[in-house]
């Protein structure tokens, strides 16, 4: 993209979705050995999302000295990242709103789901469309000698999160990793006040290795000597790895149960998966509290932060009319099964319903994950709680019917198209666990919900849409368009 005089948000998309690259670098499998190994920089393919994030930043005039002072949580893991951080920030604003610190709280997440700028927040609200392009800008100028290999996308964003956070003085800066974290983008803390491991996972494996020992030595990356380490509990595999790791790098590593301070009438603390995020994030804002106020949250500071929790996307429910929708963008292994339960919690609460509300999902999952064997978890666990549906819904990422898409989708074709045959695919899968429900294929979001609408007049529909966080943002902006 040419250096052009417009700095309009669109444009400042466009940029960035310029930056993107098709392939992620991998690691080297081996499996065929059963060695189980920690990659370094020099064995990945391609370069590591970290290579030249300190140098880019100096050259912003972003010394380490300044980035000391974002007072930094730094957070990873396969699932229940983003909620922690998104805990983290509401548990502070609580307390910044009883005691007056922290003023100002950065927060930085991924991926987005309706608009680019959701990434980039302060004090709990995605930074304005104007000072987001102001910002991408400043950032995009100030490396114009490095045009032809500055930074990618997911690198791009992490300078304009820095960038944004040390323009705008905030005083604390909650950053979640992209995945991984030894060699990811977001690792350029040299002292976080504390860091954040939520639950490990088989996920990303291309990236990260194909063990939870290497993804676990990835995660630990984020350690660094003198800042403290918290984790939630983990697989006996995946925890000796983060254990070791420490040990190594001279740092105290924690684990977090459940606190039974969290209050029991939050809606945020309905799934129980939620309540080990918010206990992990309410160990790390205690440790900065005590850090740097010689502080901590107190019960009003907790049920506040509780009760003021939102994260869309995760355990999320829109009423509209008699129609209910349960969207989550679980997309492994772990959080589809969570995600089903979720919604057979809720469901199977009111069993008037069970036969008189119609009750459908709409999926979709296009990746190098095997999607097949994600919605064989989802129909197995409703099958054990007894939900039954009255119709799959099988589709794509594509959003709209008239084949325009957002220019803030965050989703982008992979190839080879892995979206070949899932039809087909998913739909055996569905029948082989219950032949008596109806699947059927619809390409676009906008389309499958509008025949989830239809299918619910006029008594109403329970539906769930599950799969991934890019189906789930496309839902989204169908379900709630920006005004």
């Amino acid at each position: 993209m040419s250096r052009r005089a417009e700095r309009t948000y669109e444009d400042a998309v466009k940029l960035l979705n310029s930056r993107r690259r098709n392939v992620r670098p991998n690691v080297p499998s081996n499996a065929a050995t059963g060695l189980v190994s920690m990659p370094h920089a020099s064995s990945l393919k391609g370069k590591p999302s970290l290579s030249g994030m300190k140098s880019w930043l100096r050259h912003l005039g972003h010394l380490d000295s300044d980035i000391d002072e974002l007072n930094v949580i730094h957070v990873a893991g396969t699932k229940g990242k983003g909620s922690t951080c998104a805990f983290v920030d509401s548990f502070l604003a609580a307390h910044g709103q009883r005691t007056g610190f922290p003023k100002r709280i950065g927060l930085y997440t991924s991926p987005h789901l309706k608009r680019v700028q959701e990434r980039i927040r302060i004090d709990s609200r995605p930074i304005s469309t104007d000072l987001f392009a102001r910002y991408v800008f400043e950032v995009w100028d100030g490396l114009k000698e490095f045009d032809t290999d500055g930074p990618r996308y997911l690198q791009m964003l992490m300078l304009v999160a820095v960038h944004t956070f040390l323009s705008e003085r905030v005083e604390v800066a909650i950053c979640e990793t992209h995945n991984g974290g030894e060699f990811d983008a977001t690792n350029i803390f040299r002292q976080p006040v504390a860091t954040g491991i939520s639950t490990i996972g088989m996920d990303h494996v291309e990236q990260l290795g194909p063990s939870i020992e290497n993804i676990a030595s990835h995660k630990a990356g984020i350690f660094k000597a003198g800042s403290p380490a918290f984790s939630t509990l983990q697989d006996p595999l995946a925890a000796a790895i983060l254990e070791d790791r420490a040990n190594k790098k001279g740092v105290e590593l924690q684990y977090v149960g459940v606190n039974p301070v969290l209050p029991d009438d939050a809606p945020s603390l309905g799934p129980s998966v939620q309540r080990s995020n918010a206990s992990l994030a309410l160990a790390l804002t205690d440790t900065l509290l005590m850090r740097k106020q010689n502080d901590k949250m107190s019960a009003e500071d907790i049920r506040n932060g509780a009760l003021r929790f939102s994260w869309p996307g995760r355990f999320h429910r829109i009423s509209q009319g008699s129609q209910e929708w349960f969207i989550d963008g679980a997309h492994n292994d772990i959080s589809v099964e969570i995600a089903a339960n979720w919604f057979a919690d809720v469901v199977g609460q009111d069993q008037s319903h069970a036969t008189a509300i119609p009750r459908l999902m709409i999926f979709s999952h296009i990746s190098e994950r095997d999607g097949a064997a994600l919605l064989s978890c989802i129909a197995k666990t409703l099958k054990l709680r007894g939900i039954i549906l009255q119709r799959l819904i099988i589709s794509t990422y594509d959003q709209r019917l008239d084949g325009i898409n957002d220019i803030d989708r965050c989703y982008r074709p992979p190839v080879p198209d892995l979206s070949v045959g899932i039809k087909e695919n998913y739909s055996r899968t569905w029948h082989s666990i219950f032949p008596e429900t109806q699947a059927i294929f619809e390409p676009t979001i906008e389309g499958a919900i509008n025949i989830a609408r239809q299918y619910g007049e006029p008594s109403g529909a329970q539906i769930l849409i599950t799969g991934s966080l890019y189906l789930v943002g496309g839902a989204l902006r169908v379900l709630e368009p920006d005004v």
